[in-house]
């Protein structure tokens, strides 16, 4: 069974900094993509950034600039580092990959979600 773990969240005053982890485990053979949303209250979920195995990265205009995902393939591990952190910048945030898992009939391409970790900006 894939399973993705987040860590790194917290209450962090406004301009600072945090930085989210999520490791993947289980019988994977590729990781395409990787990449992290958030969840505000009373808002839609949405995408913050995202990187693909060949390493090109998009991200949301309200965080260019602030956040910066990076991937370490061997860890099998998606980080977000964030700085200079706003209030609005509050949410549940969750990472999600797309990934080649190994099945016990053959290969297949799943999209999973972990289980979400709060980041709070406030002073």
């Amino acid at each position: 069974q894939v399973q993705l773990v987040e860590s790194g969240g917290g209450l962090v005053q406004p301009g600072g900094s945090l930085r989210l982890s999520c490791a993947a485990s289980g019988s994977i053979f590729s990781i395409n993509v990787m990449g992290w949303y958030r969840q505000a209250p009373g808002k839609e979920r949405e995408l913050v950034a995202r990187i693909i195995s060949g390493g090109a990265t998009n991200y949301a205009d309200s965080v260019k600039g602030r956040f910066t995902i990076s991937r370490d393939n061997a860890k099998k591990t998606a980080y977000l580092q964030m700085s200079s952190l706003k209030p609005e910048d509050t949410a549940v945030y969750y990472c999600n990959f797309v990934l080649v898992e190994i099945g016990r009939v053959g290969y297949r391409e799943r999209e999973v979600w972990g289980q979400g970790t709060l980041v709070t900006v406030s002073s």
